[in-house]
């Protein structure tokens, strides 16, 4: 962290009208003696100039001037030169001064034009050092014809002389160092850090600040826009050459220039097939090195963890643009549509949504409407805010439609938020964000709030790539490989952990072989509060409630012989996870396994790349889920002991070895992108 004379003094040094040429005042021109010269320096500084000292050549010169006044306190610029090289003699003399010499010049006011008031570092201060040259010997060199260290201000402590704008310089190999930082989309803040680790540097002791890094990184993203577009098209195009799956669409403006781009990769078109059937189209990001909007389409795997579809860079935010973002989107998927879908409560996503996606279920993701409590509510409710929000929670996560209406209009009387704009249009929208309201609908858990902390670091890990416009395509497509690995790991240890039965069911073991650990959670919770709850039957099915209860509960619908339930709760249509009546009445029908409808494909312990062969191979896609099958057995039995684990690595590894032995034929079954 600065110091707050640190600061200051950035303030006032980074004017940047230290680099103009001022005349100096042409008393300070004429030669001093050495001697007189000498007495106005501190004793301290041994490499003092004096008249007659000589360089081989004027920058030699100047780099002596300013390692002595960065000893002695201050900063030097160049100032007047007299000749010209390639003219006559070329140049003859130089004038090296304080960087707080002249004056600050008048500024030309401009009403149309904004100003900036930027204070400036100059006090008309004598101190320089005048250079001339000579060829008394043969060769060409420069000497000191004048000097003066007379300053009419204050010098700087060694502390602060170092946060000069002339000593704050970035080499080309911190350049390019923090070039390569900035791909990775980490904070500023994180690469100085970084740099002082491996120069073993105390904090803040880099030779430059904070602002020179994004003072450099802004001059890289300076560029022409439409020389960005081109490069972004042709990177588009290398990408498909490469991998024949992945998908670009663009929109050319009248005058031939890049208006709107989407694209996705061939893992996220494979996971939509599966995982589809919720999407987050959040478009609530820019790039703001572009100011481009930025929609992005996001779901959740088997596992619970955040999944890639797609992506659009648009120009402006308005029906026509995101209406060609969801075109572009479901032309990359085939025309599927996901059944429910979660955006921003901008209008005219909603409008494109319901001009291109009849068919799906639209709702508002909630914390992205919790993400603008802040500006709505703190200044109108002060002290009183967080109290305010933890009764939206408790009323969000009610149940039932007629509590959440009496509540709601109890929580806005109380607080005095009856008249208040923001509050009127939450609950003439509770339709698309209000839980009660969308219990009929899935949405794969994605309204939780864990779930959303998760995606939206995902989607924050390739969004802060500070990089060019046509790299962000190689950033998200880094960042989802990587989310693609972690998920494969943490799959991978998940099926090598042995799972806990709590009830000791039937209906649990069942489920724990049959479902991810995620989805198996989730249900198993179900399961143990199911035991707290009584059933009864009644004409037209079964009353559950809790065993503490004498009222209310719930009604639960099962046809045994078709195998189908249902509960009043929807808890099933809205998670995919059978919820604790439901399982109750199971349990005490007898039942002892679950149906299996309701263990719905995406969350069951699959191969995604198999389970899409299905479509075209069907024969061969049935060996290979039956292998699939055989090896995740395997695994599961192996992983129980460690003599297992051993005899299936040896055993393993020689079959492994045969296989690689067979000759692969030249057939659409042995393209490796099918499987990967």
């Amino acid at each position: 962290m600065m110091s707050d004379d640190a600061e200051h003094l950035l303030s006032v040094y980074d004017d940047q009208s230290d680099q103009r040429s001022l005349s100096l005042d042409e008393t300070s021109s004429t030669e001093e003696s050495p001697d007189e010269t000498k007495l106005s320096l501190e004793s301290t500084h041994d490499a003092i100039p004096y008249i007659g000292q000589r360089f081989p050549t004027h920058d030699h010169a100047y780099e002596y001037y300013s390692e002595f006044a960065r000893q002695c306190g201050f900063s030097i610029r160049r100032h007047r030169t007299e000749g010209k090289d390639g003219v006559g003699k070329g140049l003859t003399r130089r004038y090296f001064v304080c960087h707080r010499a002249g004056n600050t010049p008048v500024k030309n006011m401009n009403e149309n034009k904004p100003q900036r008031n930027r204070k400036s570092s100059r006090c008309g201060c004598q101190a320089y050092m005048r250079i001339s040259k000579t060829t008394e010997l043969g060769a060409p060199e420069w000497r000191i014809t004048g000097f003066s260290n007379h300053h009419n201000h204050e010098l700087l402590e060694p502390n602060q002389v170092r946060f000069l704008p002339a000593y704050r310089t970035i080499s080309d190999v911190d350049k390019n160092r923090i070039l390569m930082f900035a791909k990775t989309g980490i904070s500023v803040q994180q690469m100085m850090r970084l740099l002082e680790l491996e120069k073993c540097l105390e904090p803040g002791f880099l030779p430059f600040t904070e602002k020179d890094v994004r003072n450099l990184l802004q001059s890289f993203r300076k560029v022409d826009l439409e020389d960005e577009s081109i490069d972004l098209l042709r990177m588009c195009r290398n990408i498909k050459d490469k991998d024949h799956n992945f998908q670009f669409e663009y929109k050319l403006d009248i005058n031939n220039r890049l208006e709107n781009i989407a694209w996705s990769y061939a893992s996220s078109i494979q996971a939509y097939e599966i995982f589809g059937d919720a999407v987050v189209f959040d478009t609530t990001h820019r790039l703001n090195a572009f100011d481009m909007p930025l929609g992005i389409w996001v779901g959740m795997n088997n596992y619970g963890m955040p999944c890639f579809f797609g992506c659009a860079l648009l120009r402006e935010e308005n029906l026509k643009s995101y209406s060609w973002a969801l075109k572009a989107f479901l032309g990359f998927m085939n025309g599927k549509f996901p059944q429910t879908i979660l955006t921003d409560q901008t209008s005219c996503v909603r409008e494109a949504i319901a001009m291109e996606m009849p068919a799906s279920k639209h709702a508002y993701c909630i914390w992205l409407i919790v993400a603008k409590f802040p500006s709505w509510f703190n200044a109108v409710l002060g002290e009183r805010y967080n109290e305010w929000k933890t009764e939206f929670y408790r009323l969000y996560n009610m149940e039932s439609i007629e509590d959440f209406e009496m509540g709601w209009r109890d929580m806005v009387n109380s607080f005095g938020l009856h008249t208040n704009r923001h509050i009127n249009t939450l609950f003439a929208t509770r339709s698309l964000w209000a839980l009660p309201y969308l219990r009929s609908h899935f949405f794969a858990g994605m309204t939780t709030t864990a779930h959303s902390k998760a995606i939206n670091a995902f989607i924050q890990r390739f969004l802060s790539a500070q990089t060019r416009l046509a790299h962000f395509i190689e950033q998200v497509a880094v960042a989802v490989d990587f989310k693609d690995q972690a998920g494969e790991q943490q799959t991978m240890q998940q099926n090598l952990q042995n799972i806990c039965l709590k009830t000791g069911a039937p209906m649990e073991s069942h489920a724990a072989s049959v479902l991810t650990p995620f989805a198996f959670s989730k249900l198993q919770e179900q399961l143990v509060m199911a035991a707290h709850y009584a059933s009864f039957q009644l004409d037209d099915g079964f009353l559950v409630r809790h065993h503490t209860k004498v009222e209310g509960g719930r009604k639960v619908f099962w046809i045994p012989r078709e195998g189908i339930i249902s509960c009043s709760c929807h808890h099933f249509e809205f998670s995919g996870i059978l919820c604790r009546h439901t399982l109750r009445v199971l349990s005490t029908g007898n039942c002892f396994q679950i149906p299996e409808r309701y263990m719905p494909l995406r969350w069951r312990r699959i191969n995604m790349s198999a389970k899409l062969l299905q479509n075209n191979l069907s024969d061969h896609a049935e060996r290979v889920q039956l292998l699939q099958g055989m090896v995740s057995n395997l695994v599961a039995e192996s992983s129980k002991s460690t003599d297992r684990l051993d005899i299936a690595l040896e055993h393993v590894s020689v079959l492994l070895s045969r296989i690689r032995e067979h000759p692969v034929p030249s057939s659409r079954y042995a393209r490796n992108d099918v499987f990967t």
